[in-house]
């Protein structure tokens, strides 16, 4: 059996420090708002190079308790894509907003601002793009149409921790970002975790406000929070992480460039490597025509994958009464033709063979 992701190798190269840390947490019993949430949160700041990291529960906490903080509510407008986790469409609905849903590039998987523009109205206060499956979207071009209309940029970085473009990690470009440490993300933890990264002091303030209870100051309440923190166990193992994730990530692009040149002759679209890490592969996706019949190969041979993401969000019937969308051709197109393949930073070349070569044996009929 291949997996779709093996988190037990990661463990085994960093039990010893790991164990060791938890331990150390376990015995000195600080294990809410303790010493390594606050040095895990400067960590991340000075590898970003952003001005405040605040962690908090999730990465849906980070990217609701954006919402809130930058003042997203009640009759306003989000743009943001269809392509991607429900997370990213809940925040916009749990503030009263409306989700804008535009089409994504059939190349990057990503909004861009000439997919953007058309659906700015006189409502529309932010925009939210994804970067998928690590996979940067332009930030630059959406950043000057943003600036251009007086819109705030919030960007979901739940799949992208450490990825660049020109060498400015994503989640520095906008307003404020919101990061993933569920288990499966490139920066993953034991459990669930997420932080809010902003240069701003006022959104920064903000956050912690509301992170915390709406508290400045023990019993003083400001404004109706809620309880999402980081615990202090997440926050020393993913410390450890932190300091590999470099590493990590460039094991993902030599994965995925060994994927390119196996799979590349196939009539199968395959994600491109277009700048210096600006895909970090938190899943390595494909299109193609034969998904179903991949599908079953890789079942019977007990290879992992998985389809991310089948239904856009708008079509959703959680979504389809509180947002709405305009042409997504392209969407509706990758909505039917992608599908995941194993990824991980320890994954062999003879797995990947393996992947490929059934995947070959579909299209050679």
């Amino acid at each position: 059996m291949i997996p779709m992701l093996d988190l037990k190798l990661q463990y085994r190269m960093l039990q010893k420090e790991i164990d060791s840390a938890v331990a150390e947490v376990l015995s000195g019993t600080q294990y809410v708002q303790g010493p390594n949430v606050r040095r895990f949160e400067n960590e991340v700041a000075k590898y970003l190079q952003v001005k405040h990291a605040i962690s908090c529960n999730s990465g849906s906490d980070a990217l609701h308790l954006a919402m809130r903080a930058c003042g997203i509510g009640q009759d306003d407008e989000v743009i943001t894509t269809p392509f991607s986790f429900a997370a990213t469409a809940e925040a916009v609905a749990h503030v009263g907003a409306t989700a804008v849903y535009v089409d994504i590039d059939p190349v990057t998987l990503c909004i861009t601002a000439e997919s953007i523009e058309p659906a700015i109205s006189p409502k529309t206060r932010a925009i939210l793009p994804v970067h998928i499956f690590g996979q940067a979207a332009d930030m630059p071009g959406i950043c000057a149409l943003a600036r251009r209309y007086g819109l705030q940029v919030i960007e979901d970085c739940a799949q992208s921790f450490g990825s660049r473009l020109a060498k400015q990690h994503t989640g520095t470009f906008g307003d404020a970002s919101c990061f993933s440490f569920y288990p499966s993300k490139n920066l993953g933890g034991c459990g669930d975790g997420g932080l809010f990264a902003t240069n701003s002091d006022e959104l920064a303030a903000q956050f912690s406000l509301l992170k915390n209870h709406g508290c400045e100051t023990r019993n003083r309440h400001h404004a109706v929070g809620w309880n999402s923190r980081l615990d202090e166990l997440q926050a020393v193992i993913l410390r450890i992480k932190l300091k590999h994730i470099d590493q990590f990530n460039r094991q993902r692009v030599l994965a995925a460039s060994h994927y390119a040149s196996l799979l590349g002759p196939l009539p199968v679209q395959i994600p491109r490597q277009t700048d210096d890490l600006s895909h970090v592969y938190h899943q390595y996706t494909i299109l193609s025509q034969e998904r179903t019949g991949i599908i079953d190969a890789l079942q019977k041979h007990q290879i992992g994958h998985a389809v991310y993401y089948p239904i856009p969000l708008p079509r959703q019937k959680a979504f389809s009464s509180i947002s709405r969308s305009l042409d997504l051709s392209n969407t509706d197109r990758v909505c039917r033709r992608c599908i995941s393949l194993p990824i991980f930073p320890e994954i062999s070349h003879s797995q990947i063979e393996t992947v490929a070569d059934t995947i070959k044996q579909v299209h050679a009929g």
